[in-house]
């Protein structure tokens, strides 16, 4: 008769916990068994997370068999994986031999799974012989990851991942990076820069507790070759995936990869004004400098004209109904600008408008900016 065994060494653990002087006495007996010995339905596992089971069909007759072929499969609720390392049969398994094997496999699906061993062999008498066992656990998920994108105005995308354990012990997180898309370079925020190194925002112990969650922040640029190309970059949704890897209590290692995230395309409309230049302060009525770039997101040549407004705290300085000329599909032109502050505080830049010529529609840009605006003649004291 065979017998399948699991983690067959547990007796020899056993002897060398009881004689180890750092075991806290009596710990060696606490459901040793049942620790190292895997049960009809042990319980739990983690997505992400690496099943390994040891398993040993060993000889307990006293009788020569043959032909013994043992196989391991996984049931999940979509697929039956061979997890066996080998199928080939062993020629013969004499009495008190073993023949072993050593599964693992990386749990990447939610819910029910069952371990199913199937052991043929072949008696001295020449009658096959053929038995299973079934092992039940459920694959429950670790953690709970939300997003949220912020688009600015110069292209850039700011990513907002909040991650929370949802389980019932503590994580230590290993990593948590974005894998950009290719259109797109990224930099963690993650970090506090000091004089010497950069250290982390959640300090040395990267460890998450049960139900506590992080905000993870990740800036995204496009690329220098997709910077220019405003009808590409303004159609692109995908960013990129979020790779995180954490330990627990006992050591075990799991790892998670989000789909490909997506944000909302930012809607720019036919023409896109943004600014490239802009100073923080400015000084009560003394003329500054201000640089716009203007890109044509539709996909025909435009003709435009610049108007300037003036409102009550904001006047410009030049000639308003110029015009800029054609500009092309997917093309941009730098535009500087000078306007001066008649009221201190902090203002808001309002009163571009561009109109195509061609189907006489104009654009109106307010509230693009805001710049700070102080008395150079007030003293420090008043």
């Amino acid at each position: 008769m065979c017998i399948l065994y699991l983690l067959y060494f547990s007796l020899h653990l056993f002897r060398l916990m009881k004689e180890d002087p750092s075991t806290i006495k009596g710990a060696e007996a606490l459901m040793l068994g049942e620790m190292l010995t895997l049960p009809q339905n042990f319980g739990n596992i983690f997505l992400g997370e690496t099943f390994s089971s040891y398993i040993s069909v060993h000889n307990d007759s006293s009788q020569v068999v043959k032909d013994i072929l043992v196989k391991a499969d996984l049931q999940t609720s979509s697929q039956r994986l061979n997890l066996s390392a080998s199928n080939n049969a062993v020629t013969e398994l004499k009495p008190e031999s073993c023949v072993d094997d050593v599964i693992h496999h990386e749990v990447k699906e939610i819910g029910t799974h069952i371990l199913v061993c199937a052991v043929s062999y072949t008696t001295q008498a020449g009658e096959k012989l053929y038995f299973r066992k079934f092992f039940k656990f459920q694959v429950l998920k670790p953690l709970d990851v939300k997003t949220k994108f912020y688009n600015a105005e110069t292209d850039e995308v700011f990513l907002e991942a909040q991650i929370q354990n949802i389980t019932t012990s503590s994580m230590f997180m290993e990593k948590v990076s974005l894998e950009p898309s290719m259109m797109y370079s990224v930099a963690e925020l993650n970090t506090v820069e000091t004089e010497d190194e950069g250290t982390s925002t959640f300090g040395k112990m990267s460890y998450l507790q049960p139900m506590d969650t992080r905000q993870y922040l990740y800036c995204l640029k496009p690329k220098p070759e997709f910077a220019e190309k405003a009808g590409i970059i303004k159609g692109v949704t995908v960013i990129g995936k979020l790779d995180i890897v954490w330990k627990t209590n006992l050591g075990e290692r799991g790892r998670l990869q989000t789909s490909q995230l997506q944000r909302m395309a930012p809607g720019y409309g036919d023409v896109r004004l943004s600014l490239e230049m802009i100073p923080d302060t400015v000084n009560l009525e003394e003329p500054f400098d201000i640089t716009c770039k203007i890109t044509n997101c539709s996909e025909r040549t435009m003709d435009l004209v610049l108007e300037m407004c003036n409102t009550c705290s904001i006047h410009w300085c030049g000639v308003s109904g110029r015009q800029l000329g054609k500009v092309s599909p997917s093309a941009s032109l730098a535009l500087p600008l000078k306007l001066l502050s008649s009221v201190q505080g902090l203002q808001s830049i309002s009163g571009l408008r561009l109109t195509d010529t061609f189907l006489k529609r104009t654009y109106e840009y307010d509230d693009v900016a805001q710049v700070c605006v102080v008395c150079p003649y007030m003293s420090r004291e008043s």
